[in-house]
C-alpha cells in the first residue's frame, strides 16, 4: 500500500511539473520576402542587359524571383546622357539600373560599394574592392535572399572578355556559391542574437543556404568555344505573357541605362527603329556545376524542385606538383588554374585551346610570365620572347636567377603597333625558356586587336 502511495504522489509529481512548463513559440523561419529563385551578381549597372532575353522569359513567363547583386555602381563609366561624372554619375547609374530592373518587376537589388576599376587584370579589381569585404556581403546576400541558382559572369580571361570588374564579380559569386552553406564561414552572420527584440549586439540571426546550380555568361568578342557548353535560349522566340520578342523585351529594360551609349542609347535607338536584329543572337550559358539533377545544356532551373540540398564543400586548394624548370603565365591566369579546381569548375580550364587578349593597336602588352625552379639548386633561367613582325619588346628577355625551390615573376612588356589592323594576330606571342642549355618549355599567347577604349 505504501508503494502504492508513492507512485501516485510521484505521477501527480511529475503532472504538475509538466503543467508549470510554457511551451515555446516556433522559430521564425527565414524571412520569406526575399526569398529568389535566380540570384544574379554581376559587376555594373546594365551588366545584366547581356542575358535580360533569359530573365524575360524566367519571370514573365515562368514566374521566377530574381534578385541582383551589383559589385559597383558604375562609377568610372561614361555618360551620354548627362554632365554627372564619378560619385555622382554612380549614382545615376544605381538608378538607372534600379529603374531598368523594377520595369521587369526585379525590385531587390544590392550593391557591394566596390570602385568600378577599368583594367584586364581580376586581382586588382578584388584588391581595390576589398575582397574580403566584398565576399562576406555577398555570402550574408545569398544567405537572405537563398538563391535555387546563381548566375554570373564567366571566370576565364577571354579576349574582348577580360574587364577585371566583370571577372571579380565572378569569383564573389563562386565564392559565395560554395561558402554560404558552411557554417564556418562567416559565423557571426549566423549566429543568434541573445535578445531578438532588445539586445543589438550586432549578431545576425541568418542560416546556412546550399545553392543548387551555378552558370556563367560571356560577351567575349568570340563565341565559338561557348557552343554546347550549356543551355542556349533564341531571343526573338515570343513570350506568351507578353506577346512580344525576348529582344524588345531586353531592348525596352536596356534603354534605362540612357547613360551608356553602347546600352541604353543603342537600346533606345533600336526601338525607335523597329530594328532589333542586335538584340535577336542566341543567348549562350556555360554550365557551372549543379547539386541536383541536371544536364549540361536543360534548362536553367531543371531539376529545381524546391526541395532543400545539403552542403557540399568544394575541393579545396591543392597545389600542384612541380618539377624540374619551367614557365607558366602568371597573374590572372596562374590564379584561375587553381581557382577553378578549388571550386569544382576545372572544366573550364578546357574551354580555349590556348591563352589569348585582346587590346587596342598602339597599346603595350603586358605579360606575367612565372619561372619555377622546382629544383633543390639555385638555376639561372634564360627567357626570351618572339614577337609579330612591327611588334617591339620593351621588357623580358634576360637572365633570370631562380632560387632552389624558388619562383620568379617576371613582368613582360611588348608595344603593338599603331596602325596594327583590326582582328586577330596571325603570328602568336611567344615566351620559350632554357635552363642550362635545356628547353624549360614555351607559352604560346593569341592576341586579338580591337577598337579603342579597351580596358587596360
Amino acid at each position: 500500500m505504501k508503494r502504492t502511495y508513492l507512485a501516485v504522489g510521484l505521477v501527480c509529481a511529475l503532472v504538475a511539473c509538466t503543467a508549470e512548463i510554457q511551451r515555446a513559440p516556433r522559430e521564425l523561419p527565414p524571412d520569406p520576402r526575399f526569398k529568389t529563385d535566380i540570384l544574379l551578381i554581376v559587376a555594373h549597372p546594365d551588366d545584366e542587359t547581356v542575358i535580360t532575353p533569359y530573365l524575360a522569359k524566367a519571370i514573365f513567363d515562368e514566374h521566377r524571383r530574381v534578385s541582383v547583386i551589383f559589385g559597383t555602381r558604375g562609377n568610372g563609366g561614361g555618360n551620354e546622357a548627362g554632365n554627372e561624372q564619378a560619385e555622382s554619375l554612380g549614382a545615376v547609374r544605381e538608378i538607372e539600373a534600379r529603374e531598368a530592373l523594377a520595369s521587369f518587376g526585379v525590385l531587390h537589388v544590392w550593391f557591394l560599394d566596390g570602385p568600378d576599376t577599368p583594367g584586364q587584370d581580376v586581382l586588382r579589381s578584388l584588391e581595390t574592392w576589398r575582397h574580403g569585404e566584398a565576399l562576406a556581403k555577398t555570402v550574408r546576400l545569398v544567405r537572405l535572399t537563398r538563391p535555387e541558382v546563381i548566375i554570373t559572369w564567366l571566370p576565364v580571361y577571354v579576349a574582348g572578355e577580360n574587364h577585371g570588374d566583370h571577372q571579380a564579380s565572378s569569383v564573389l559569386a563562386t565564392e559565395a556559391f560554395d561558402l554560404a552553406g558552411d557554417a564556418t564561414a562567416f559565423p557571426e552572420q549566423l549566429a543568434k542574437p541573445r535578445d531578438r527584440l532588445n539586445d543589438s549586439n550586432l549578431l545576425e540571426g541568418l542560416h546556412p543556404w546550399q545553392p543548387k546550380k551555378l552558370y556563367f555568361y560571356s560577351d567575349a568578342s568570340h563565341t565559338d568555344f561557348l557552343e554546347g557548353q550549356g543551355p542556349r535560349y533564341d531571343p526573338s522566340a515570343i513570350s506568351p505573357a507578353k506577346r512580344v520578342s525576348y529582344a524588345r523585351l531586353a531592348a525596352e529594360e536596356m534603354a534605362y541605362h540612357l547613360t551608356q551609349g553602347d546600352a541604353g542609347q543603342l537600346a533606345a535607338e533600336a526601338l525607335r527603329n523597329g530594328d532589333l536584329k542586335a538584340f535577336e543572337k542566341p543567348l549562350q550559358l556555360v554550365f557551372g556545376k549543379s547539386l541536383v539533377a541536371s544536364s549540361r545544356t536543360g534548362d536553367v532551373m531543371e531539376g529545381i524542385t524546391g526541395k532543400t540540398v545539403a552542403y557540399a564543400p568544394a575541393p579545396g586548394y591543392r597545389p600542384a606538383e612541380k618539377k624540374g624548370v619551367s614557365i607558366e603565365l602568371g597573374g590572372p591566369w596562374s590564379f584561375y588554374r587553381e581557382f577553378w579546381r578549388a571550386h569544382g569548375i576545372g572544366h573550364l580550364e578546357g574551354l580555349l585551346k590556348q591563352p589569348e587578349v585582346m587590346i587596342s593597336a598602339g597599346s603595350k602588352l603586358h605579360l606575367p610570365i612565372t619561372i619555377i625552379n622546382a629544383t633543390d639548386a639555385a638555376q639561372d633561367v634564360t627567357l626570351k620572347f618572339s614577337v609579330p613582325d612591327g611588334w617591339r619588346e620593351e621588357y623580358g628577355t634576360a637572365v633570370y636567377p631562380v632560387d632552389a625551390q624558388g619562383s620568379y615573376q617576371v613582368q613582360a612588356v611588348i608595344q603593338s603597333p599603331a596602325q596594327a589592323p583590326r582582328g586577330w594576330v596571325q603570328k602568336d606571342v611567344v615566351a620559350s625558356a632554357q635552363a642550362r642549355g635545356t628547353d624549360a618549355g614555351s607559352i604560346h599567347v593569341k592576341v586579338l586587336i580591337g577598337g579603342g577604349g579597351l580596358p587596360q
